[in-house]
């Protein structure tokens, strides 16, 4: 079970980082600008957190391994026609499409565990599921670096099918089928609908400010949210029940996921080229440099969802984030002749530290405040919030540290644009502990639960 559970979301983690650290070499490959680079991350950002509402939604009504099964089998297909794309629109087209299986395949892999374990071994697995993971985001630039710089670039994409293939295997043959015996078969096109367009209007503007269709994306994107609102409060079988935000716990969770992931994606986003640009490491060695973060989500993952569980998940929520940017701002040292080991390291690693402290009792917390029959969603909901977070950071923070056209390529360019993003990533992070201080509380993980 949670084998199949985590290689499912495994692969849609992996393939969210693991682009990052390939960006140069892709960016010279297809001859493709920084907006395009942009896309290449977002596209697959954008599907995701639009659809995963729906991938929730549809895995309550459908059976969540059935649907997982099939957003494993797409995300395979789209993973197939990223490693042949001839340029980079096709690339982008077919992260987009990429991100339709992520979106169907990830809240499944979380809600199979929710449905299918008694709630005394809910936690544990969770925990589990969170650590493990988080390993597979956090090996991306290793696993891209490795493979860009020793084979291909496209092997990024194309090592998807395996992985895909054992995921289903393990899926069909071990994994119970669970459901929400109240949902129904209607399925919320039209939010949706107006989900999507709200995410990639806003997108659009954010990466092509300045452009003549920007202030026209910029008023499709507001519309298109308002009347997602609306349309969800009117809906007789929303694809997100409204009311699920009613609980403080959880709406105040998710708001800290945005922020948190907001500032991860972009850190992610600069670091890798940021090494890769303006340091001089090869794309091996700048993926082996973030190799702390990967340890640090093994081996203390999960001892940070323990700690939560016997304390409450405020203390670990607030501080998670404070460590966090601690982490970025060491990140200031790294430059022109900066030391792995006094620079790179020591940044890198308090950085891997907080995130190890946050993610399982922020996953938890989220899935504790909402009721067991709308698992599916709760997970939705999240992941959405997360992904929104990372899509949203890096389709407007090139633009607003300056950085645009082929500047990527300028290293010093691109060093002024990287310490301006670590700045507005720490301030991000530091809002989220203060929203984490002052309205999460500890009785909403129970301590006779341990997590991991």
């Amino acid at each position: 079970m949670i084998a199949a559970a985590v290689l499912g979301s495994g692969i849609a983690m992996l393939d969210g980082t693991v682009v990052n650290v390939a960006l140069k070499t892709i960016g010279e490959d297809l001859d493709a600008s920084v907006g395009q680079l942009q896309w290449i991350v977002n596209g697959y950002l954008l599907t995701l957190a639009s659809l995963i509402l729906v991938g929730g939604s549809l895995g309550d009504r459908f059976g969540r391994r059935r649907v997982f099964v099939v957003g494993t089998c797409w995300f395979a297909t789209a993973s197939l026609l990223c490693g042949l794309a001839p340029t980079p629109e096709v690339l982008i087209a077919a992260r987009v499409l990429q991100g339709v299986g992520g979106a169907l395949l990830t809240p499944g892999s979380l809600a199979m565990i929710q449905g299918a374990f008694a709630t005394e071994d809910r936690a544990a697995a969770i925990g589990t599921w969170t650590g493990l993971g988080g390993i597979a985001s956090a090996a991306g630039p290793f696993v891209g670096g490795a493979l860009v710089q020793f084979a291909d670039w496209r092997l990024i994409f194309l090592i998807n099918l395996p992985l895909a293939a054992a995921t289903v295997v393990i899926a069909v043959r071990f994994v119970p089928e669970t459901r929400d015996p109240h949902a129904s078969i209607h399925v919320d096109v039209a939010g949706a609908v107006l989900a999507s367009l709200a995410l990639a209007g806003t997108t659009y503007a954010l990466i092509d400010w300045g452009d003549p269709l920007a202030g026209a994306a910029v008023l499709v994107g507001v519309l298109c949210a308002v009347g997602f609102v609306l349309c969800e409060a009117r809906e007789r079988e929303p694809m997100l029940q409204l009311a699920i935000f009613a609980d403080r716990t959880f709406s105040a969770a998710n708001v800290l996921t945005l922020l948190v992931y907001g500032a991860l994606g972009a850190v992610l986003f600069f670091l890798t080229l940021e090494l890769q640009t303006v340091v001089g490491y090869g794309a091996l060695r700048a993926g082996v440099s973030t190799l702390p973060l990967t340890l640090c989500m093994l081996l203390l993952a999960s001892r940070g969802g323990r700690l939560a569980a016997r304390i409450g998940p405020r203390l670990p929520l607030s501080l998670g984030p404070l460590i966090l940017a601690g982490g970025v701002l060491l990140m200031l040292r790294i430059g022109p002749g900066t030391s792995y080991w006094l620079d790179v390291l020591p940044a890198v690693t308090v950085f891997g530290l907080g995130l190890s402290l946050l993610v399982a009792p922020l996953t938890a917390t989220v899935l504790a405040a909402a009721p067991d029959e709308h698992a599916g969603i709760a997970s939705g909901v999240n992941n959405a919030v997360a992904r929104a977070g990372s899509l949203l950071a890096v389709a407007a923070l090139p633009v607003a540290v300056g950085l645009g056209g082929a500047e990527y390529a300028d290293p010093v360019a691109f060093d002024a644009a990287f310490r301006t993003a670590l700045v507005i990533s720490a301030v991000l992070l530091l809002a989220g502990s203060l929203v984490s201080w002052l309205t999460i509380r500890n009785h909403v993980l129970a301590p006779e639960q341990p997590i991991g």
